[in-house]
């Protein structure tokens, strides 16, 4: 085989490569892009936050939505508290959580005059929930301000693996 044979089959070859490498990554950057206005449309028709599964074709995902007020924090601030609570959120959906509630009732009395005698009622309950374990892989999928524009909702995903039976 000659030379300039040998070089335009190599170059067509190194092009080929590139461009189907190029095809696969955007084809995976439209599917989330696609899947993250699905998402969207689907908050704006029924506003809801906490953990989903979605399913689309040919994949099944976990999706982690929650908005944040903006007030006062920088975007690197935000963008890393909703990483946490998203990964809280999924992780307590996978792996569950313990509940624990506390009822405290206070009572005080105090003396208004030698006939009378005022009494106060307080209230107060404690709530902790405690999970155990972690979740990795999830991506910020989408972000938009809330119309008020003093919350931002996130979306974060991650890509279950189906089982293979």
């Amino acid at each position: 085989m000659e030379k300039s044979n040998l070089k335009i089959l190599l170059l067509s070859a190194f092009f080929g490569i590139f461009f189907i490498q190029n095809t696969l990554a955007q084809s995976y950057n439209d599917e989330k892009t696609s899947l993250g206005n699905f998402i969207k449309r689907m908050y704006k028709a029924s506003p809801f936050e906490g953990v989903k599964i979605v399913e689309d074709y040919d994949n099944k995902y976990i999706i982690s939505v929650l908005s944040l007020e903006k007030s006062g924090k920088s975007t690197s601030i935000l963008t890393r508290i909703a990483q946490t609570k998203a990964q809280r959120q999924v992780s307590t959906f996978f792996n569950g959580a313990v509940i624990t509630s506390e009822f405290i009732i206070k009572t005080t009395e105090e003396k208004v005059d030698s006939a009378h005698v005022k009494t106060t009622v307080e209230t107060i309950e404690k709530i902790k929930e405690n999970s155990v374990g972690f979740v990795n892989g999830l991506e910020l999928l989408t972000n938009f301000d809330l119309e008020n524009g003093n919350r931002q909702l996130l979306i974060y995903i991650k890509k279950i693996e189906q089982e293979v039976n």
